[in-house]
């Protein structure tokens, strides 16, 4: 876990976390939706933002080849390639749907890419920020798999063999399983020793002293006090439109409603 130093803004700061938006799934006319309206918010933020973090997520599938990449997402891509050379800062971390990113968004857009949680200074709060996968208690067969199977270069490199129609096809396959597998549990709350960030946060604060966690991954927009201490999930974009904003020393949930 790397800490990010952040030169402070020169205006209040407005810092933006959005997650899970799944661009590919269900099906092209659904995804195609979401992202207008990820772009039009994009176009509502642009004037007020000082900072964007993507907390990962932002495809339900995305493997870099060494001369390709997925097909469309022209839309988000073109927008924040915009803001990015506007000047806005913007972070993005991976995913467990779009974990294979080897350079594009740092070669193409100019967006640094966290493949794991950092922890970073604003407005004089410490912040972790992450996409949220893999942390916490439980969940050890995504951790088995994550690490010897995701992550591992081998395996990176046996997927980049293949034709990218034929692994998209075979990834989209395995996003599906996984989806119908979690079914409807998104939609509710744990409680706190059920919500594993909750206790990966809890555990974190018995030795570093952090003002605000800010995670996706669960798709349920959470806010939970821990000690002196606060838990933001951001939710998603396929049910909730949910984001977190940070500003005048506070972070809320927040909800985007186009009209």
């Amino acid at each position: 876990m790397n800490e990010l130093y952040n030169p402070p803004s020169a205006k209040p700061e407005k810092v933006y976390f959005v997650s899970d938006f799944h661009l590919g799934a269900p099906n092209r006319a659904a995804s195609l939706e979401r992202e207008k309206k990820f772009v039009r918010f994009l176009n509502n933020i642009q004037d007020k933002a000082t900072r964007l973090y993507i907390l990962g997520d932002l495809f339900d599938f995305w493997f870099e080849y060494k001369t390709v990449v997925p097909k469309g997402y022209v839309r988000v891509l073109g927008k924040l390639a915009e803001l990015a050379d506007g000047g806005l800062p913007i972070q993005f971390f991976t995913g467990n749907h779009d974990l294979w990113m080897f350079g594009y968004f740092e070669q193409e857009l100019g967006i640094p890419v966290h493949h794991k949680p950092i922890i970073t200074q604003i407005e004089g709060k410490t912040f972790m920020i992450g996409h949220g996968d893999g942390l916490g208690p439980n969940d050890r067969g995504y951790k088995i798999l994550k690490k010897y199977f995701f992550t591992n270069r081998l395996c990176q490199f046996l997927l980049g063999a293949l034709h990218p129609d034929w692994a998209i096809g075979l990834a989209s396959y395995f996003s599906k399983r996984s989806r119908l597998h979690t079914g409807s549990a998104d939609e509710q709350f744990l409680g706190e020793e059920g919500e594993w960030l909750v206790q990966y946060a809890k555990r974190k604060l018995q030795t570093l002293a952090i003002d605000f966690f800010v995670f996706g991954h669960r798709h349920l927009p959470l806010k939970i006090p821990i000690q002196n201490s606060i838990y933001i999930n951001s939710g998603d974009w396929i049910k909730y439109n949910s984001y977190a904003l940070f500003e005048q020393q506070q972070i809320n949930l927040c909800y985007f409603n186009p009209r």
